[in-house]
C-alpha cells in the first residue's frame, strides 16, 4: 500500500511539476487578460480538457505505440528523462522552456494553441505520462489519470481566478515558484534517464547471456 501511495505522489508532483499551474497562469492571464470573464471560463474549460484527452491518449495507447514503432520501454525513459531534465533546466534559470513558448497565435483559437499544444500538453508533458503508464499495469495507468485530472481541475481553478493569483503572488513569487518547478523537473529527469540507462544495460546482458547459453 505504501508503495502504491508513493507511486500516486511521485505521478502527481511529476505533473505538477512540469505542468507549473502557477506559472502557466500568468501566460493565461496575459493571453485572455482583455476578454470577458465568461470567455476567459471558456477557453480555461476548452484547453484542459483538450489537454486531458491527449494524455489520456498517450497513457492509454502507450504499449501500442511501443509495439507499433518497436520501442522499447528504456529508449522512452532515456529520451524522456533528457527532454524533463532540458525542460527543467531552463526553468531552473528562470526561463520558460522553448517547447512550451506560445508561438504566433494570429487567427488561432487560443485554448488548443498555444495553450493546450504545446503549453500543458507539450512534449514533456506527453513523455512523462507514457513513462509512469508505459508498464502496462492498469493500476499505474488508472493512477496516472486520476492524477492527471486532478491537476487539471487544479489548473482550471488557478486559471478562473488567475488575475487575482497573479496579483497576489507576484513577479517574484512567480519566479520563485517556475525555479523551484525546475529543480525538481531536473531530478525527475535524471531519474527517468538513470532507470532507462540501467534497463537499457539489464536488457542486453540478459540477451547477451542467452545467446552464449
Amino acid at each position: 500500500m505504501s508503495e502504491l501511495i508513493q507511486h500516486t505522489v511521485s505521478v502527481f508532483l511529476a505533473f505538477f511539476a512540469i505542468m507549473n499551474p502557477i506559472a502557466n497562469t500568468a501566460v493565461f492571464v496575459g493571453l485572455t487578460g482583455k476578454k470577458e470573464r465568461s470567455i476567459q471560463k471558456k477557453i480555461a474549460y476548452k484547453a484542459l480538457l483538450t489537454t486531458f484527452f491527449i494524455i489520456m491518449t498517450f497513457s492509454l495507447l502507450g504499449n501500442a505505440i511501443f509495439h507499433l514503432f518497436g520501442i522499447t520501454l528504456p529508449a522512452l525513459r532515456v529520451t524522456g528523462g533528457i527532454l524533463v531534465f532540458l525542460i527543467g533546466y531552463q526553468m531552473l534559470h528562470g526561463e520558460n522552456s522553448k517547447m512550451h513558448k506560445p508561438t504566433d497565435i494570429a487567427d488561432a483559437d487560443i485554448a488548443i494553441s498555444p495553450l493546450a499544444v504545446p503549453i500543458l500538453a507539450g512534449p514533456g508533458t506527453i513523455a512523462t505520462a507514457m513513462n509512469y503508464s508505459a508498464t502496462g499495469s492498469w493500476g499505474k495507468i488508472i493512477i496516472t489519470m486520476i492524477s492527471f485530472s486532478i491537476l487539471c481541475l487544479l489548473t482550471y481553478v488557478c486559471f478562473i481566478f488567475g488575475q487575482r493569483l497573479v496579483q497576489l503572488i507576484g513577479d517574484n513569487g512567480i519566479n520563485i515558484v517556475t525555479r523551484l518547478m525546475g529543480l525538481i523537473l531536473a531530478i525527475i529527469g535524471v531519474q527517468m534517464l538513470l532507470e532507462g540507462v540501467f534497463g537499457a544495460i539489464s536488457d542486453y546482458t540478459n540477451v547477451f547471456i542467452k545467446t552464449l547459453v
